[in-house]
């Protein structure tokens, strides 16, 4: 298989695993931290109109879960990649920051919480996932 071929796949993978971890999280998360009374976490309509009834602890899953699935997805992508492994990782760690960017926007998540996401979730553990892989 050629490298690039066998990079893109790497990538995609990667991005399937973590993907699925980041959900399993989500969906599990409601059990050690419940959301805010009324609030259906499973509609994201609900949770758009409820996010000013949001504590710092309703925060927490979510978080762990970008940070965990980046985390595992840089990991497998770099470690089925064959070449520019630095690169793979950064990707990985680029496609879940724009994606922990479009979710805040569309739930309408307040300013910190966000500013957090974004600075320690995704390319921090991205990196990791790099220098663990290695």
């Amino acid at each position: 298989m050629k490298p690039g071929l066998r990079n893109f796949l790497a990538i995609v993978g990667g991005l399937i695993l973590g993907s699925a971890v980041n959900m399993l999280i989500i969906s599990k998360g409601g059990e050690l931290v419940s959301p805010p009374q009324g609030v259906n976490p499973e509609d994201i309509k609900s949770i758009k109109a409820n996010i000013h009834l949001y504590e710092t602890k309703h925060y927490i899953i979510p978080f762990l879960a970008h940070a965990i699935g980046t985390l595992v997805a840089s990991f497998a992508a770099v470690k089925w990649a064959v070449r520019r492994k630095k690169t793979v990782g950064i990707i990985v760690g680029t496609w879940f920051l724009f994606g922990g960017i479009a979710a805040a926007s569309m739930i309408g998540t307040p300013f910190i919480p966000t500013l957090v996401d974004v600075a320690f979730a995704y390319y921090p553990l991205a990196w990791l996932g790099f220098v663990l892989a290695k």
